[in-house]
């Protein structure tokens, strides 16, 4: 960290190991993503070329274990979420998507065959993976999704639509979760199998440098071999749901992290009346307010990690972290941007590229309605969903 970040020492909370991990990505996105993401966000490019570097980093299912996966820790994959973030949304989701998302759900729930299969190439970045649990109609309530798969002798035949599915049209594979007669079930489908089709969502105001998808399902054939064995139900797509939501509790900080450090230097540099804006009460206040919040943050998502290090960490503190650092990320690039003046409406700047992507995080993986929600029900112990 740095000292104009780090006000309580969140350095000394972390193993020399952690913090090797920490800088190697912060060098990468530093040099690999920073230079190159205005252009990339203002063309709406995903950057291919850069995923076999993720790979030699180790990031792609960096915290799962065994078939080439790096099995760090959950603050390992924290830290390096947040690095990425600094850099842009679209490039820690795509990390996450691969990881968190396709390469959990095989992971979690595939047989061997399956994880043998994929889950090699995927931690290479040899194969790209997307997750198809969201629909046209079905977003936040997913046990309302249509999309159905029914028995034909020995195989599976899969009709339906899925909707803001990242990565889906550069992918090799799709988990892909649909009703049955016996409940949700998950799927793994290589995208080249006919009657899948995958149509990239455009024009964005957020994530552009990144790739969401419509995927259309029509008479997907698939051999029994495709079913994930041990996902029955919801719980199998919302155990990869929460990989991925607590990947956002870092991710959000970096994004707020990257836009207040933006935004103080801009600060010290920019003179009005006289002097640098810095030197305004009125600006320290800002500075200072946003400081305290990326820092309580940090400290959440570093407490939250540990408890999932030691297998302690429940959905609903999840959900604490997700709320609660997409909401204060948010209004810290808001906040940042409104410093830069006229200038933070431009690419030449990150803030306003952080807040508008902080929409999409905002909105993906449960919004903050939802995990409100969930922290009520666990509150009050009353659901309040319907």
């Amino acid at each position: 960290m740095t000292e104009e970040f780090d006000l309580i020492s969140i350095d000394s909370l972390l193993s020399d190991e952690e913090r090797a991990l920490r800088d190697s990505v912060r060098s990468f996105v530093d040099a690999a993503i920073k230079p190159n993401i205005a252009g990339w966000y203002e063309d709406a490019v995903f950057p291919l070329e850069i995923v076999p570097e993720m790979a030699k980093l180790g990031l792609l299912g960096m915290h799962l274990t065994g078939y080439g996966c790096a099995g760090r820790s959950a603050v390992d994959y924290g830290l390096a979420a947040a690095e990425l973030e600094a850099g842009d949304s679209g490039l820690r989701t795509f990390v996450s998507v691969q990881g968190s998302l396709a390469m959990s759900a095989i992971h979690k729930h595939g047989s061997e065959e399956q994880k043998n299969q994929w889950l090699p190439a995927m931690a290479k970045g040899e194969a790209i993976g997307c997750f198809g649990l969201t629909e046209p109609t079905a977003g936040s309530d997913p046990g309302a999704m249509k999309t159905f798969a029914r028995r034909d002798g020995d195989d599976w035949v899969l009709n339906g639509s899925k909707r803001w599915i990242g990565l889906a049209s550069v992918a090799k594979v799709a988990i892909i979760w649909a009703q049955t007669e016996d409940g949700v079930r998950g799927f793994v489908v290589p995208t080249g199998t006919p009657g899948f089709t995958a149509t990239p969502i455009g024009p964005k105001l957020s994530m552009r440098a990144s790739i969401q998808c419509d995927i259309e399902l029509t008479d997907v054939r698939l051999p029994a071999s495709a079913l994930l064995p041990e996902a029955k139900g919801l719980r199998g797509p919302f155990e990869c749901l929460n990989e991925a939501r607590y990947g956002i509790i870092w991710g959000a900080m970096g994004a707020a992290r990257d836009s207040y450090l933006a935004a103080l230097a801009y600060a010290q540099e920019r003179l009005q009346f006289d002097k640098p804006l810095a030197g305004y009460q009125l600006t320290q206040a800002k500075l200072v307010n946003m400081a305290l919040e990326i820092n309580k943050g940090f400290l959440l998502a570093l407490h939250l990690g540990r408890l999932k290090d030691a297998g302690a960490l429940q959905p609903h503190q999840i959900s604490v972290g997700k709320l609660n650092n997409c909401r204060e990320a948010i209004k810290i690039c808001r906040d940042a941007r409104a410093m830069l003046g006229g200038n933070g409406i431009t690419l030449d700047y990150p803030p306003l590229r952080h807040a508008n992507n902080l929409e999409s995080v905002r909105t993906y993986e449960g919004t903050d309605e939802i995990h409100t929600l969930i922290l009520g029900n666990k509150i009050t112990g009353i659901p309040a969903f319907r």
